[in-house]
């Protein structure tokens, strides 16, 4: 091994294997080949993990006498530096544009790619939660957003419920499907807004209008819907045109803050994390300008578990904002109720849903590798390794407490106390509700 190498910075190492002369890329082979070899030697002595890797040269090495649940392959002796430094936004990426190669189901994957990162990465690196902010405009937003959802209906469906509802589940009791418990999540929103026949209520990111067509179905209420995606827009009329509700559900595609007038009730459905921390006030503020005066609002979201705001750790929110939520941000809850109050909003009652939300993706995932022939021709190679791999870092996430899921039920400040309901028990009732049958095309 060439001395010159020791202090040299392995990027810089890797550049000079293409550009150098024969002898210099030797050297530099196996400067990283050394390199590589330390620090597999140092990940067997940490953990265990049931992963090999295969090398450029054919040869492959095992970290653990236990039969391998990954693979990954280094195609040249280049993607190296992709394991030397194994954050999530490193081997995420290199995994997206094809620089290496991993084989095995995506929730070994993830739980092997953090374990990688949690034994070799410095707490002050990209262990850290990282803390970043965007601007926002509606220009800005509504470009996020038909990157996000307008891929094509065709690729929501082959892993969402039939409804298309694309937020976290609620498992009252742990055994349902995936149908059931989303219309379980709609039905526990509206009991929580307390939702009175024809009322009006409005749905801030309606999506494909599951929330807004369960609520004019089952109580009369006069809904509209507001989305910046376009695909989500046409086949949301769509089906209220076939559930012959035009006249209580108006789907628009709209930026909420372009919306007037004033509403009973007002949810918000995995649509805040596209709102920006520095926007949040404003963002309720305008919620409370739309409520009526004895109206009540919802809003359910993935917040941070960062008392700072920071992202998911081990580089998972820097991948996220490149591949998946461009200008994505989360805030600590406590940071959300501290604006809600700043947007002339009292909060009644908060809810944490992190283990429905990890079972969500979980089922995601599951649907997504079920449906993997199907998907790849809809998504293209490159989406279909982003999302492969995301819907099974999310669940990772939301089961290890790294993100977490808050509905929070608020009215306007002020109100007197006599109009606020004595305990929660109105949310629990036991009256049985319309579930869709078992959904064997579902994984369960």
């Amino acid at each position: 091994m060439g001395v010159g190498y020791e202090r040299q910075d392995l990027n810089n190492i890797v550049v000079q294997l293409t550009a150098a002369s024969a002898a210099a890329s030797l050297e530099a082979i196996l400067f990283v080949q050394n390199q590589l070899k330390s620090w597999i030697d140092g990940m067997r002595s940490k953990a265990a993990l049931p992963l090999r890797i295969e090398l450029w040269n054919g040869q492959h090495v095992d970290l653990s006498s236990e039969a391998p649940r990954v693979t990954i392959r280094l195609p040249t002796v280049a993607s190296a530096r992709y394991l030397l430094n194994p954050s999530l936004a490193n081997l995420g990426s290199a995994y997206v544009e094809g620089n290496i190669e991993v084989k095995g189901t995506a929730q070994d994957m993830i739980s092997i790619c953090n374990a990688l990162a949690r034994n070799t990465l410095k707490p002050e690196g990209k262990l850290a939660r990282i803390v970043r902010s965007f601007t926002h405009d509606k220009s800005k937003d509504a470009e996020a957003i038909r990157y996000h959802y307008d891929v094509s209906n065709a690729f929501y469906e082959q892993f969402l419920d039939p409804a298309l509802v694309y937020s976290c589940a609620y498992f009252e009791h742990g055994d349902e499907t995936l149908a059931q418990a989303q219309v379980k999540k709609i039905d526990h929103i509206l009991k929580k807004i307390q939702l009175q026949p024809g009322q009006s209520l409005l749905d801030i990111g309606c999506g494909w209008g599951a929330l807004v067509i369960r609520a004019a179905q089952q109580y009369g209420a006069r809904c509209v819907g507001v989305t910046l995606s376009e695909n989500q827009y046409q086949l949301a009329r769509a089906r209220v045109a076939e559930a012959g509700l035009e006249h209580l559900v108006d789907i628009r595609l709209q930026d909420y803050r372009d919306v007037t007038g004033q509403f009973d009730r007002i949810t918000s459905v995995g649509m805040f994390e596209h709102v920006g921390l520095k926007h949040l006030p404003d963002y309720f503020s305008i919620i409370n300008k739309l409520l009526a005066p004895e109206g009540m609002a919802m809003n359910h979201g993935i917040t941070s578990t960062d008392p700072d705001n920071g992202e998911t750790p081990y580089g998972g929110g820097e991948f996220i904002e490149k591949y998946v939520f461009p200008h994505g941000e989360l805030a600590h809850i406590g940071n959300v109720l501290k604006t809600m109050q700043q947007g002339g909003l009292e909060v009644l009652d908060v809810e944490n849903l992190r283990r429905h939300y990890a079972r969500t993706c979980a089922l995601w995932t599951e649907n997504f590798e079920a449906h993997a022939e199907q998907i790849r021709p809809l998504a293209g190679e490159r989406r279909f390794r982003i999302w492969h791999v995301y819907l099974a870092g999310c669940s990772y996430a939301f089961e290890q407490d790294l993100i977490s899921l808050y509905q929070i039920v608020c009215i306007k400040a002020g109100r007197r106390s006599t109009t606020l309901p004595w305990s929660r028990n109105y949310m629990y009732d036991t009256k049985p509700i319309a579930l869709p049958p078992q959904a064997p095309v579902l994984a369960h």
